[in-house]
């Protein structure tokens, strides 16, 4: 599939100048503030980038994901950070299942304020005893009359201070991953609290909390597709999820390439440009073939995802991508700091987005982001 027509390369533009406009000269006070501004959701669902991968029919912009990746990749080229892209576009994790299971009272409750960049969506899977292990999962959904019971907790949720409805993975049956649900829960119902701000090493303007649910009572028409279905209706969405966190890893790495030829020429070490020196060559020949290896593989492995999400060897190779890419983005971010010396160490508009991130990327290679 080409990742170059003519429409993707006016979306790429679309993009860059949204991100030099509206984005750029204020991240460095999102990330000191640790949230973004509700009224970047709106301004990206007015330029037509907020709801693109949705539908028209549910309030999106169409397009599929191949376009949603051009977007991440041009936002992080053009300036912006990870943390940025897991703030602005935690929908993308949490409403894929409310889409597929077509529910018309719940896409004009949650879906389209949230394409509309009126709402924010979050994912609550990940639990203080466990991350990955999904299946095993404590949270407790109990029913009573139209109501769900709901007592347990959720950590590292992303944008989980600011949203306004939080699709949420509980247990409503038995043991393992045959008795899990997916339930919408409502910011403001009673019993719903939200921790502080969790404070990270890296993706700053992303907003992490812990949820907890104290007996809360939610509507049973909050429940996402059938009761006990929610495992299958997780793991059919991390395949995107994990294919996207390897996007935004050679992203970065991409953009710290750039920073550091920039900074290579006009850095002058014994009266010659660190970009004369052969070793100071080789190690940007070499970021420029990790970055190149990641992004290459990371492509194919989606044109084959978006041609048959069934094959049977696509959930070993979708791990493989997202690890390659994070491995690169690593190592990449590591050399541009030994290239660039004390200014990789400093906040600062060019370098917080991308030094930053190489933790949080390193890191994200296991657990979900959600």
């Amino acid at each position: 599939m080409s990742w170059d027509t003519p429409e993707r390369q006016l979306l790429r533009a679309t993009t860059r100048r949204f991100t030099e406009r509206e984005i750029v000269p204020h991240l460095p006070a999102w990330e000191e503030a640790g949230e973004l501004p509700r009224s970047l959701h709106r301004a990206a669902a007015k330029a037509g980038l907020l709801g693109v991968g949705f539908p028209e029919s549910v309030g999106g912009s169409g397009g599929d994901p191949i376009d949603v990746q051009i977007i991440v990749e041009e936002m992080i080229l053009s300036g912006g950070s990870s943390g940025l892209i897991a703030g602005l576009f935690t929908h993308g994790i949490g409403l894929p299942h409310l889409v597929a299971a077509n529910d018309q009272d719940q896409l004009d409750r949650f879906v389209r304020p949230v394409l509309a960049g009126e709402n924010i969506a979050a994912l609550a899977v990940t639990e203080p005893e466990g991350g990955s292990d999904v299946a095993a999962l404590r949270t407790r959904a109990v029913r009573d009359g139209d109501h769900y019971v709901v007592t347990g907790s959720k950590l590292f949720i992303t944008s989980g201070i600011r949203a306004d409805a939080v699709t949420t993975a509980v247990r409503t049956g038995g043991p393992g991953a045959g008795g899990i649900s997916l339930l919408v829960i409502e910011r403001g119902t009673p019993g719903f609290t939200v921790s502080a701000p969790l404070k990270k090493m890296g993706w700053w303007c992303s907003d992490t909390a812990e949820l907890r649910f104290d007996e809360v009572r939610v509507p049973a028409a909050n429940l996402v597709g059938a009761e006990n279905s929610g495992f299958g209706q997780l793991m059919t969405q991390f395949a995107a999820e994990r294919l996207g966190l390897a996007v935004q890893a050679y992203a970065t790495a991409a953009r710290c390439l750039a920073l550091t030829l920039d900074w290579v020429k006009i850095r002058e070490t014994f009266d010659r440009p660190l970009a004369s020196r052969q070793v100071v060559r080789h190690k940007l020949a070499e970021m420029a073939r990790r970055t190149d290896v990641a992004r290459t593989y990371t492509r194919a492995v989606i044109d084959d995802w978006m041609a048959d999400p069934t094959h049977g060897d696509l959930v070993s190779r979708v791990a493989m991508a997202k690890n390659t890419a994070v491995a690169a983005c690593d190592e990449v971010v590591d050399t541009a700091g030994n290239c660039t010396a004390a200014w990789a160490t400093c906040v600062s508009p060019r370098w917080s987005g991308t030094t930053a991130t190489a933790a949080s990327s390193a890191s994200a290679a296991a657990p979900p982001r959600s």
